[in-house]
């Protein structure tokens, strides 16, 4: 049995919730005075205000709106509980499922802000939808996707100021803002501390659940050493060259195909100790049990991954691997393979090529691999 003090109304919410969200929340759902959260706070009553009132003109935005929402739900209940000045039980009421913790928000937000850096990218957000995706400008009016982000996540963002909605409407545009290039170099650069203790830890004498806590760190973030990620993809900038004709190396189709093979990757959470085994792919027996059409979420991504791989093989795997999912740069996959210099766009070309193809004939038979 617990009692419950004052500050439990605010408590109660998520800790990457900002403290003007908490104290408009508090204020608006809980009832809480203005005077009473400055001095729980330790600041004036008039910085509170503030904080309040700028919250309440950004409920115009779609995201931060329905974050707002969900969060108010919470708040109700803390204060509710936190007024009754009862004894409770220790068992804390169930938290909406949907809301993400810290440790969710982070590595979520490592994957779309990448994304969101790249030129032209854009998370669009539509009426009454479940999830977002991350479309990008591929030029001559064409876009392709390359993220796709649960609500919650895209609502998390908005709140915190990471991503900005230039014109709400029926369908919502959003572009990440100087706050979120901020939080993304630090959220690489504490995943890089992170991975960087697991090496220490190896070479010494650390714990083996030290050790296991880095490694599934480096499993929920494959990329989190490559801290260039918020440049463009080796794919992207590649697909800008042209010849001596004029006519782009690679074809907006071949980009997409590209892009689609590092969606899965990424929705799949596979992590380096996983892919650096993926020649097992290419040989293991396919089960039916383990179909793409009947599987969901990151397993359904998972073994979409592993069929482009087997349908790639050694060599063109490899490239794509490297350049499309690694983001690795071409002369670094070309010294890796022992390739000749200026070969490894050829090999890419080529395996782009034969993954467009593998893509339109799973969706001639379907689209149980595409979804």
């Amino acid at each position: 049995m617990i009692y419950r003090s004052d500050t439990d109304v605010v408590r109660r919410l998520p800790a990457w919730v900002p403290d003007d969200a908490k104290h408009y929340l508090a204020h608006t759902e809980g009832g809480e005075a203005i005077r009473k959260l400055a001095r729980l706070a330790g600041c004036h009553a008039s910085t509170v205000l503030r904080q309040v009132r700028r919250i309440e003109t950004l409920r115009d935005d779609p995201l931060v709106d329905g974050a707002l929402k969900r969060l108010g739900k919470l708040q109700v209940q803390a204060s509710e509980t936190g007024r009754n000045k009862e004894f409770v039980t220790m068992k804390e009421p169930q938290r909406d499922e949907m809301t993400p913790d810290a440790a969710v928000l982070a590595r979520e937000a490592r994957r779309v802000l990448r994304r969101l850096c790249e030129s032209g990218a854009v998370l669009a957000v539509a009426a009454e939808m479940d999830k977002a995706v991350v479309v990008r400008d591929t030029g001559e009016g064409g876009s392709t996707r390359t993220a796709v982000v649960e609500s919650p996540i895209a609502q998390a963002m908005a709140l915190k100021g990471w991503i900005a909605c230039e014109s709400p409407g029926r369908i919502s545009r959003y572009r990440i803002t100087a706050a979120g290039r901020t939080a993304l170099s630090k959220l690489l650069a504490e995943q890089e501390n992170k991975l960087r203790g697991f090496a220490e830890a190896q070479a010494g004498f650390g714990t083996s659940a030290e050790a296991e806590a880095a490694m599934e760190a480096a499993d929920s973030d494959p990329l989190a050493r490559r801290r260039h990620l918020m440049a463009e993809s080796p794919l992207i900038l590649l697909s800008r060259r042209r010849d001596r004709d004029g006519v782009l190396f690679l074809s907006d189709e071949l980009v997409r195909a590209g892009e689609r093979l590092r969606e899965d990757f990424e929705l799949a959470q596979m992590g380096p100790r996983l892919v650096q085994n993926w020649d097992a792919f290419l040989t293991a027996e396919a089960e039916p049990a383990n179909r793409p059409d009947r599987l969901r979420g990151p397993e359904a991504a998972r073994a979409r991954f592993i069929s482009a791989l087997r349908e790639l093989g050694p060599g063109l795997g490899d490239v794509a691997l490297q350049c499309c999912c690694y983001l690795e740069g071409l002369e670094a996959t070309e010294k890796r393979m022992g390739w000749a210099a200026r070969s490894g766009k050829v090999v890419l070309r080529i395996a782009l090529q034969r993954l467009r193809r593998f893509y339109e004939e799973t969706n001639a038979q379907g689209g149980g691999l595409i979804g």
